[in-house]
């Protein structure tokens, strides 16, 4: 197989085990006055909406939110909230074991790396904490470009900052957010992490139909393509 100038890779599900809502989120919810259920399906709706940075910071987002849920917490009850958001997020998210060898073993190899994640403000606030913030050369956030997976800006957006074209670049995911297909009209290869963790992983507009290569690992494709 041919191997590639960079490897870019999804977050949630792909440098992460497969990602479900923690019990904190419920409590979150109650904390705005909102039904648990109510919020989570607002959360599940407004998913795309909310992880392009189109209604504002952290704050104004979640007040969004509450609107459509049909309650409105007060200033302080928001702003705890935000704050009860971002480590809910962080404790349901789980490092994959090989995400830091095989991150630094590509660095080793003179391999470049990098995310391209479709996120809500969370992400990018808790990242720089996670093992694998010193061995990514570049960070693509959905919710500070503007837009979402499969728009090609974020796939391009990632190779101007390394000085790359897409073809220069290999492309993980788990598939959600149609980002293979997205990953490949933008003009890189894609493969897909199909990890057995994650057959019961929280996901967006998945690429189902899917029918390019398949790993079982990041191991497996940072052997086949570095």
């Amino acid at each position: 197989m041919p191997s590639y100038q960079a490897m870019l890779f999804d977050f949630f599900g792909t440098l992460t085990y497969g990602v479900q809502r923690g019990a904190a989120h419920r409590a979150i919810a109650e904390s705005l006055g909102c039904p648990p259920d109510t919020l989570i399906d607002v959360l599940d709706r407004t998913y795309y909406q909310r992880a392009s940075g189109r209604l504002g910071d952290a704050e104004a987002t979640l007040r969004w939110v509450c609107e459509q849920a049909g309650v409105r917490p007060s200033q302080r009850a928001v702003r705890a909230a935000v704050a009860s958001r971002q480590h809910a997020v962080l404790a349901d998210t789980r490092l994959r074991a090989e995400a830091v060898p095989v991150l630094a073993a590509l660095r080793q190899r003179g391999v470049r790396t990098g995310l391209i994640s479709d996120c809500t403000h969370e992400l990018p606030a808790f990242l720089p904490q996670l093992a694998i913030a010193p061995l990514l050369d570049v960070r693509v956030f959905s919710v500070q470009l503007g837009c979402c997976k499969p728009d090609p800006a974020l796939y391009w957006a990632a190779c101007h900052r390394l000085g790359l074209t897409p073809a220069d670049c290999l492309y993980v995911g788990d598939g959600g957010s149609q980002e293979l297909t997205g990953a490949e009209r933008a003009g890189m290869t894609a493969v897909r992490l199909a990890a057995p963790d994650l057959v019961d992983h929280m996901v967006f507009n998945a690429d189902r139909s899917w029918h390019g290569p398949v790993f079982a690992s990041l191991a497996e494709v940072a052997a086949a393509y570095a």
